[in-house]
């Protein structure tokens, strides 16, 4: 399965050290030069997991930056390229932008929630807690109820 990331859901899973997940859910995950960039300046090492890789499309990176963080344009043109299954990314106009190109992308809520169906992590509501507690990440209430329900963990 190919996977491209942006830089939030990484950094989110190595502050609360459950970055393993990644690795186990889809083997190797690629990631552009910017997402690679961005993740060093607040990690001094990276998973073996990651795997740079190039883009060609320039100037569509170009004009995606115009309206977004360069991390996700990048991310969203190694998507197109390589024919990534999935796209990781939270931030809301990465995602729109990236969807609007016929990207099919998951946020870290969901990766949880693919964790949980097999068989990786015994619960969803906990980690979301650590990520929101410890990582600063913000999951509305809507996501967390569709996915606490989805996982069979809603109130």
């Amino acid at each position: 399965m190919l996977v491209v990331s942006d830089t939030s859901t990484l950094t989110a899973l190595l502050q609360i050290g459950k970055d393993g997940l990644l690795a186990v859910l889809f083997g190797r995950v690629f990631i552009p030069p910017g997402v690679r960039d961005e993740l060093l300046r607040f990690h001094s090492t990276l998973p073996g997991y990651l795997e740079t890789r190039g883009i060609l499309g320039q100037e569509t990176v170009e004009a995606l930056a115009r309206e977004l963080d360069r991390g996700e344009a990048e991310a969203i043109v190694l998507a197109e390229e390589a024919g990534a299954e999935y796209l990781l990314m939270d931030e809301k106009r990465g995602r729109s932008a990236a969807e609007a190109r016929g990207l099919t992308v998951i946020g870290l809520p969901g990766v949880l929630l693919m964790a949980k169906r097999a068989g990786h992590i015994h619960a969803v509501r906990p980690l979301i807690g650590e990520l929101e507690s410890r990582a600063g990440f913000f999951v509305s209430e809507m996501v967390k109820q569709i996915i606490l329900a989805a996982a069979d963990e809603a109130i």
